[in-house]
């Protein structure tokens, strides 16, 4: 989820621009003209929530459809889980190479990318759950189709990340069009969750603990399989059509301005790597929250197991997994605020570290229904700063890279796909590795009941890991230098470069 930029008293600063001709009467000022109508931020932040819809019922229901559903070994599930994130952490900067070296249509830059992936992205996300009538190749129908979709993802989601940079050159516009989205995402991550859990949650093939108790075997006669597998399926045709749903909002809403006449500096791929990598803020804010989003990671794909198992409320996993998507999304402004009053770097630290008592607590106490929805309403406040903050930092780093070489243009989309890259690889290493070491405690395929060992690891995998992947990152982040009064420095020294070049074109022209 993790994944706007709150700070917005910096933009009353913004010098103001003088005009250059006097005798224009009718010329509208630069900030009217940069301004953004709710409408265009609304239909801009509807474009985020594909994303993350099909990100949230892949993360948390993939692992637990592989296992119970498609019944394949944990072994080769963990082959596809960690192959998938690992491909699709490939594809995120050759993707932005490739996009960064784009040329020029009538509907923009980016718009292209998105417009001609989303009918493949849909098409490969509905086969993904589908269980193929073959035994043999069921692990490669997956890889396959797991693959492609991320690859179509990718082909989406790079270049809307970029957008942020082309739809306005005003900083304080981005901002609040980054707040829509980041809104509208974790709203998604609501919807992706809500839809699959609630119907899929509803053909469960296992029946209660209780019932469990009073039958002599493990995996009952009377629910079936069949009615799960068809829930899949539904809960998967339902996300497709939201997700070409908001593709066309997005096409239809969004217009995408062109760079200033600036000229794109074309550089090869490993150049690109270079280029991004070099820069000092971008590779500590990178690692930084490589380390915290991989605790959300670990929490996300293994909290329906662990509900389901070390907690035994099969019947109120998808529940209580709804409950920490609309904590978060409901504390998403007063995050907003916070970013506003204190920066960006104390809300880091408050944020992420607000989730650390909680998943203590959650595998500390006896297994209780209430307590598990209170914990559950109290962590989804952090995880709607992990949503938040990585993304709202990710542009403030980009500018310090432009002030700092202001010769090169073009390339905003590699430090996003390069972000996503580490992020995504992070998360095929922690899902895969963890998906092995259910096999190792010997989690069996297909039964309602697993030895006590799969408990023990779910809780391991869902509390002491991640609490210190999040102590390491804020260690990291402690070190990130963009700090407010940078950051603001850097927004006055971007817009008068822009005036200065605003000021040249228009001199150019009446000569």
């Amino acid at each position: 989820m993790a994944r706007g930029e709150g700070a917005e008293q910096y933009a009353a600063g913004l010098l103001s621009v003088k005009p250059i001709n006097t005798e224009v009467k009718t010329a509208k000022p630069k900030d009217q003209r940069n301004r953004l109508s709710v409408w265009n931020k609304l239909c801009y932040a509807i474009g985020g929530a594909p994303y993350q819809i099909t990100g949230s019922a892949l993360g948390f229901f993939l692992q637990l459809y592989l296992l119970d559903v498609a019944q394949l070994d944990p072994f080769h599930a963990s082959i596809i889980l960690f192959v998938g994130r690992a491909w699709d952490a490939v594809t995120d900067p050759t993707v932005g190479f490739f996009v960064s070296r784009s040329r020029w249509t009538s509907i923009g830059r980016m718009m292209p990318w998105i417009l001609c992936s989303t009918p493949f992205a849909v098409l490969t996300y509905f086969l993904i759950w589908y269980v193929p009538p073959f035994e043999e190749g069921k692990i490669v129908w997956y890889l396959i189709f797991y693959c492609l979709f991320q690859s179509m993802q990718t082909c989406f989601h790079v270049p809307y990340s970029a957008l942020t940079m082309f739809i306005t050159t005003d900083q304080k516009e981005r901002d609040s069009a980054t707040a829509y989205r980041m809104m509208v995402e974790v709203l998604g991550t609501v919807l992706g969750t809500a839809i699959q859990g609630q119907i899929v949650g509803g053909a469960s093939n296992c029946p209660d603990p209780d019932e469990l108790e009073s039958s002599n075997s493990t995996i009952p006669t009377g629910y079936s399989l069949e009615e799960t597998k068809q829930a899949y399926l539904i809960a998967s045709g339902v996300i497709c059509i939201i997700y070409v749903c908001c593709a066309a909002v997005l096409f239809l809403g969004v217009k995408e301005k062109k760079d200033n006449g600036r000229k794109k500096t074309l550089l090869t791929f490993r150049q690109g790597i270079c280029l991004v990598m070099s820069h000092g803020p971008y590779v500590k804010l990178v690692i930084g929250f490589l380390f915290t989003s991989l605790a959300f990671m670990l929490l996300e794909g293994n909290f329906a197991l662990f509900i389901t198992y070390s907690l035994g409320h099969r019947k109120h996993f998808q529940n209580i997994l709804l409950v920490i998507m609309l904590s978060g999304t409901l504390t998403i402004p007063w995050w907003q605020w916070f970013l506003t009053r204190f920066g960006k770097k104390k809300a880091v630290y408050f944020g992420i570290s607000w989730a650390v008592p909680f998943m203590l607590l959650i595998v500390c106490i006896k297994s209780h229904l209430i307590i598990s929805y209170l914990v559950s309403v109290a962590a989804g406040v952090s995880v709607a700063a992990a949503f938040l903050l990585p993304w709202s930092m990710l542009p403030d780093v980009v500018d310090d890279f432009k002030v700092r070489n202001p010769d090169i243009h073009g390339h905003e989309a590699l430090f996003y796909s390069f972000y996503v890259f580490f992020i995504k690889f992070a998360s095929g290493m922690s899902l895969g590795v963890s998906t092995l070491s259910l096999k190792f405690a010997g989690y069996v395929t297909g039964s309602c009941v697993q030895p006590e060992a799969v408990s023990l690891t779910l809780k391991v995998l869902v509390s002491p890991v991640p609490v210190a992947l999040i102590a390491v990152g804020l260690l990291i982040l402690r070190t990130y230098p963009i700090d407010e009064e940078r950051r603001q420095g850097n927004q006055k020294l971007l817009q008068e470069m822009l005036d200065s070049e605003s000021e040249t074109s228009v001199l150019g022209s009446e000569v």
